[in-house]
């Protein structure tokens, strides 16, 4: 596959590691937005790597595992200033672009930078790789793959997640071709040329996040720094039906036990036989399967503190809920629920988590994205992030701008039916599915008020 470093401004000027732009190709010259010719290049994008049927990869099990505890404990670092309010946040969304920085980091602050992505220990072609496998599984390629090879047009793969990163670079600066061929080998990152010093630069990227989030995430910048030369992003959507819809006759109005008072609100039933259920003496917790075979775990505290369950989550404990899950009768109560989150700044929340990225002192990017004389640092971190919840599935959104698996105990099977009812604040885990990792968790939130 060829791709242009061109997707709706004009595309990055990209140097090689010596700092010398390359000579463009015959019909490689656009315009940037002053309308001067810039120099640009095609670059290949080799294939994702497609993990192989057998033992999984250890390496990319380790990142996988990794990823999904930086979820958690950024979660739980988002949780404490929640207060009563509801949470929705996409880790992942902000986990990969961070991984790809890997690429870009330097030596000094490398290590610090994979600890903090709970990959420590591996590679900067450990991380790629991963991350090219979870793309891979996460975005259903190899069903892409099947109905390319068998050209067979009749045949659409069923794609519920997009999964979306590219690099804005400014004008008066040099993408290096390293970088840039990286990101765009094992996270299918794009790039393209905006002027930082002008309001354009805002109107691009904020379109490539309504673009790449069906229109749900549409002002996540108003302005950027006067210092910004660059800006990293991941958009990620997500839109299924339930593999078993709810039925809208039995959705009945009763109350709900919000911590800052009871409230109103809609229940959906779901209630047989072989409901997969998990119960231990903290949670009540089932898993809702959407028609791809992603999931969602929906996971009731028995205390109310919500907050609290979302802070002392671990991957370990996801997978000991997934593999204690039994079969068995009962019936779950769900309130319907839309949440939409402000604009966030991570900045500080991922300088407590380890990431080294911010220290304008070290300016640890330096050398890694740009030209070697130009000191550069991360400045802001910004993610928005939505979910909506109802009878026939879920759809979420999740974008942030940068400018820069285990096993457990089988629980018995409950020896009488349950009820599980969602009417006091519980915490929702998104996931896909991944050969490596297995659950790759997507989103994470609180429903303190549906």
């Amino acid at each position: 596959m060829t791709v242009s470093l061109l997707a709706g401004c004009a595309p990055a000027v990209v140097t090689d590691d010596s700092g010398t732009p390359p000579a463009p190709p015959a019909n490689g010259t656009a315009q940037n937005n002053e309308g001067s010719a810039i120099k640009t290049m095609d670059l290949t994008a080799k294939d994702l790597e497609a993990p192989t049927y057998g033992e999984p990869d250890a390496t990319a099990l380790t990142v996988a595992s990794g990823a999904n505890d930086f979820a958690f404990r950024l979660s739980a670092a988002l949780s404490k200033t929640t207060g009563d309010r509801n949470l929705i946040c996409s880790p992942y969304s902000v986990w990969l672009p961070l991984a790809a920085l890997v690429n870009a980091t330097d030596d000094a602050n490398k290590a610090k930078l994979l600890e903090a992505l709970g990959a420590q220990g591996v590679s900067e072609a450990d991380i790629n790789s991963a991350a090219s496998r979870m793309l891979y599984d996460l975005t259903n390629q190899r069903d892409k793959d099947f109905a390319k090879q068998y050209n067979d047009s009749s045949y659409t793969p069923y794609d519920p997640l997009q999964i979306a990163n590219a690099i804005f670079v400014d004008n008066n600066v040099t993408l290096k071709q390293s970088f840039a061929q990286t990101f765009l080998d094992y996270y299918r990152g794009t790039a393209m040329n905006v002027d930082f010093s002008s309001s354009d630069a805002v109107d691009a990227v904020n379109q490539w996040a309504s673009d790449n989030t069906d229109g749900l995430i549409t002002d996540i910048v108003q302005s950027f720094d006067p210092q910004t030369i660059a800006a990293i992003a991941n958009a990620i959507y997500f839109s299924d039906r339930w593999q078993w819809e709810f039925d809208p006759g039995s959705t009945v109005e009763d109350v709900f036990h919000a911590p800052s008072g009871d409230s109103s609100a809609h229940f959906m039933l779901r209630e047989g036989d072989d409901q997969t259920y998990y119960e231990d003496d903290q949670i009540q917790a089932m898993p809702l399967t959407f028609t791809s075979g992603d999931g969602m775990y929906i996971i009731l505290p028995k205390d109310g503190d919500a907050t609290g369950l979302l802070s002392s989550m671990t991957n370990d404990y996801l997978n000991k809920i997934q593999n204690g899950s039994v079969s068995a009768t009962g019936k779950l109560l769900l309130p319907r629920f839309t949440i939409e989150s402000d604009v966030m700044d991570l900045k500080g929340t991922l300088t407590a988590l380890g990431v080294p990225l911010f220290d304008e002192a070290s300016a640890p990017l330096t050398g890694g994205v740009v030209e070697e004389n130009i000191n550069v640092w991360l400045s802001s971190a910004l993610h928005k992030a939505m979910i909506q919840v109802d009878e026939k599935g879920t759809t979420a959104a999740a974008v942030t701008v940068m400018a820069m698996a285990g096993s457990g105990m089988v629980e018995p099977q409950p020896t009488a039916p349950f009820e599980m009812n969602c009417n006091k604040p519980f915490v929702f885990v998104l996931y896909g599915n991944t050969y490596d990792g297995g659950s790759q968790v997507l989103f994470t939130g609180i429903v303190n008020q549906p």
